[in-house]
C-alpha cells in the first residue's frame, strides 16, 4: 500500500509533537543466542603447477568534490546516490535530488565513517565516499543471515547470507519514561513504560504490512523482534533517539526490508547512546 509523501528535514531532525510511531517496552522477552557460524569462505587452492592469476587493481574512485546542500539537483547529487547504493545504504531514487530521502542515507553513512552528520556534502564525505569504512560488525561469529542494531551509532546493519546488504539511519528508544492515555480496543486506558529499546539477542517474530495502529502510535510494515518491540518505518527519524522502544527507519528502508527480512533471523542490539 502506499504511505504520505515524507515531509521536510524539519521533521526528520525533530521528534515532533504528534506521535506517529513508536511502541511500548514493558516487556523483553529474549531468545537463547544463536549458534555461532564462521563468515569467512573458503577459497580453493590454485591446482599444482599453476600460478593463481594477478588481479587487476580496481580503478581509484574520484568523487565530484562538489559542495552539495540539501535541495540540490544534478550529475553531482547522482554520482553520490549511486555511490551510497553501491556501498549498501538506501538513499531512494536514483534522480539527482538531494531530499530528505537521501539525506537519511548520508547521515547512516557519514555515522559509519565517523562524520559528524550533517546536510551538507564537503570534503570530509567526498574523501569517505571515495575510502569508506565498513560498518563495525557487532557479533562476529553470527549467523550469515542476521540484523545488528548499533544503538551506540544508531545505525542498522543487515547481512544476508554472510554479505553486507542493507545499512540504515535508525532512531531507537528514547530512554525517557512515559505515561499516556490511548483509546485501545474500544475504551480509554493508561500505558507507561521506559521508552528503551534493550540490548541482547532475539529473533524476527511477526510482521503485518502496511501501517499498523499500536497502543502508541502508527508503526509502517513492523517487523517485531522482541515482544512489542520492532523495526518500522516513520515519518519522523531525527538524529537521536526518540521512539518508545522501536527501532524507527526511513519509510523507503521500511518499504524493502521485508523482503529482505524473514522470520526467525537473529537481531543483535548492542551499544548505548551517549546524548
Amino acid at each position: 500500500m502506499g504511505f504520505p509523501r515524507l515531509p521536510g528535514v524539519a521533521a526528520l531532525l525533530t521528534a515532533g509533537a504528534v506521535v506517529v510511531s513508536g511502541c511500548g517496552t514493558q516487556s523483553t522477552l529474549r531468545t537463547a543466542a544463536p549458534p555461532t557460524s564462521s563468515l569467512a569462505a573458503s577459497v580453493a587452492p590454485p591446482a599444482a603447477g599453476k600460478s593463481a592469476p594477478a588481479a587487476e587493481p580496481e580503478p581509484a574512485v574520484v568523487a565530484p568534490r562538489k559542495t552539495l546542500r540539501l535541495g540540490a539537483k544534478g550529475s553531482a547529487v547522482k554520482w553520490l546516490q549511486k555511490r551510497l547504493i553501491e556501498l549498501g545504504y538506501r538513499p531512494g531514487k536514483v534522480d539527482g535530488q538531494y531530499g530528505t530521502t537521501t539525506l537519511a542515507a548520508v547521515w547512516a553513512f557519514q555515522k559509519v565513517n565517523g562524520i559528524k552528520p550533517t546536510s551538507t556534502i564537503a570534503r570530509r564525505t567526498w574523501e569517505a565516499l571515495e575510502t569508506p569504512k565498513a560498518p563495525r560488525v557487532l557479533v562476529p561469529n553470527g549467523r550469515p543471515t542476521r540484523a545488528e542494531v548499533d544503538l551506540t551509532r544508531q545505525v542498522m546493519t543487515l547481512y544476508v547470507g554472510g554479505r553486507l546488504k542493507l545499512i540504515s539511519h535508525i532512531s531507537s528508544g528514547s530512554g525517557i519514561p512515559y505515561c499516556e492515555t490511548a483509546t485501545w480496543q474500544g475504551r480509554k486506558q493508561r500505558f507507561c513504560g521506559s521508552a528503551t529499546t534493550p540490548t541482547g539477542d532475539y529473533r524476527t517474530t511477526w510482521r503485518v504490512s502496511g501501517w499498523h495502529r499500536s497502543y502508541l502510535g502508527e508503526l509502517y510494515n513492523p517487523i517485531f523482534f522482541n515482544g512489542g518491540i520492532a523495526f518500522h518505518g516513520a515519518l519522523s527519524v531525527p538524529l537521536y533517539p526518540a521512539s518508545h522502544g522501536c527501532v524507527r527507519m526511513p519509510m523507503n528502508v521500511a518499504e524493502e526490508l521485508p523482503g529482505l527480512l524473514g522470520k526467525g533471523v537473529p537481531v543483535h542490539v548492542r551499544g548505548k547512546f551517549r546524548r
